[in-house]
């Protein structure tokens, strides 16, 4: 069922212009499954131009029209949701029942944005004079350059493609290689609906040769990233140079506080399901467990049982609970971290180590008391990884949590409802969820601050960044 991907450019699914083509592979067992189209500079000149021609269509449907076809949209990638939930698992890996929740997701992003099209106020300001009119109006920003990750391939293009539809932007997006097929069935479903030719584009390519031709396209007036710190600011500086605004959804390394008045085996239970979501790839994975010192035996019993129970497998067999690591550098990133761990005085309490078969296969793994020193304490580990350790004050939990630049999401387990106000008070992050994993939703806000980066993609503000406030005010003399 899998087929290779083209190239969508001005409404048509093409070649790349030097019909070049780049390997996707299968990471249960590391088989080639097909190729995807690569784009070349040209390629990437006819997207940019394509969309200018979007946009000045697109931007003149009304509200009411581009929410319609936004709706169909989400219909149609409900139509074909098991479809593109296989296809994600073929070539992510996830289980196909989580690719399947990712969709149904996606399809909900797209119907929320299709509510906040019609939401995009301006307002009249009250002059000084009743002969004076004064009007704010909020426009669409122009033609979008967005690049997103592989590990959420319909969830993180969604939130790009839909919010700039709304807007009444265009979009050019960079798809990620290592899971063209489920990018572009997300596409397929825009274009299916309606939308202009020219106003979705997407791309793949090398990453840093599309990234430093687009942003500094004259065509392109704002950028959007989903990705890591490093390259975010980098990309983030070159968008500067040429005054492009930017949205940037970059790494974590989430704290997680768990204190002895809650309730330790649900705790337990929800990070140990948590954390192994898409195999631990997520920038808002617990990473960093922070336990109260009287309950630290009892959870950590909990987490270990908890993990050890994992079925790891294939995604496409439906008894998998945690599939393969999307690419062999994961695993070996993940070797490396444990065993500077070790080195440097950790414990290892479970996993640590790349299954004996075939395919990217790394399990559930746990190290206690890892010195601050070690690489894990301060480097995101975007695996089944995890950290653990006592502590004895929230103040001294507080501290470890901001101790990284870092702030995307925060965790808290608790049942005082005054100490989880004092705790989202006091940890730097851009999201805090308490007594469970809420996070994510369409209707709420998704974003980081710190090296996390800034800017909101969900809730009502997720329409903001593609966006630009103009004034208008006129001297109203009679005819």
């Amino acid at each position: 069922m899998y087929t290779d991907t083209l190239l969508f450019i001005d409404g048509a699914w093409v070649e790349g212009s030097a019909g070049a083509a780049l390997p996707v592979v299968n990471p249960a067992d590391g088989a080639p499954i097909g190729k995807v189209a690569k784009a070349e500079i040209a390629d990437l000149d006819r997207a940019a131009d394509a969309a200018v021609r979007g946009f000045a269509a697109w931007r003149e449907t009304p509200a009411s029209g581009r929410a319609e076809t936004l709706r169909s949209a989400a219909a149609i990638l409900r139509r074909d949701a098991e479809k593109t939930a296989r296809l994600m698992s073929l070539e992510q890996g996830k289980p196909v029942a989580e690719a399947l929740g990712e969709v149904q997701r996606g399809a909900e992003f797209i119907d929320w944005m299709a509510g906040e099209a019609q939401r995009a106020y301006g307002r009249i300001i009250p002059a000084r004079s009743k002969e004076v009119l004064q009007l704010v109006t909020r426009e669409p920003v122009g033609p979008v350059a967005a690049f997103t990750p592989w590990n959420f391939p319909i969830n993180q293009m969604v939130r790009k493609v839909a919010g700039a539809l709304a807007a009444g932007c265009s979009i050019v997006v960079k798809g990620p290689e290592e899971t063209p097929a489920s990018c572009a069935e997300l596409i397929r479903a825009f274009a299916e609906a309606g939308v202009p030719d020219g106003a979705v584009n997407l791309v793949f390519g090398t990453p840093a040769e599309v990234s430093e031709y687009l942003i500094p396209h004259p065509a392109i007036r704002k950028v959007s990233f989903t990705g890591s710190t490093s390259v975010g600011k980098h990309l983030a500086a070159l968008a500067g140079l040429h005054m492009k605004p930017v949205t940037m959804e970059l790494g974590g390394h989430a704290p997680v506080l768990v204190f002895a008045d809650a309730d330790i085996p649900a705790a337990a239970k929800a990070l140990a399901g948590f954390k192994v979501r898409t195999s631990g790839q997520s920038c808002i994975s617990p990473t960093r467990l922070l336990i109260e010192a009287r309950a630290y035996d009892a959870f950590l019993e909990v987490l270990l049982a908890a993990f050890a129970d994992i079925r790891i497998g294939d995604g496409a067999d439906p008894a998998t609970m945690m599939g393969p690591m999307a690419n062999t550098r994961r695993v070996e990133a993940l070797e490396a971290l444990v065993e500077d761990a070790v080195e440097k005085g950790a414990r290892l309490l479970i996993g640590g180590k790349r299954l004996d078969r075939a395919g990217n296969y790394f399990p559930p793994t746990v190290l206690a008391n890892a010195p601050v020193t070690a690489r894990v304490m301060n480097e995101e580990p975007f695996g089944p990884l995890l950290t653990i350790q006592p502590f004895d004050t929230a103040d001294e939990a507080i501290a470890e949590a901001n101790r990284l630049p870092y702030g995307l999401a925060a965790f808290a387990f608790t049942k005082s409802s005054a100490r989880a106000r004092d705790l989202y008070s006091r940890i730097a992050c851009g999201m805090f969820s308490v007594n469970h994993v809420g996070l994510g939703m369409a209707e709420t806000p998704f974003g980081g601050v710190r090296d996390s980066g800034y800017g909101v993609e969900g809730g009502a503000e997720a329409i903001e960044p593609y966006l630009q406030t103009r004034f208008y005010t006129s001297l109203e003399r009679p005819d």
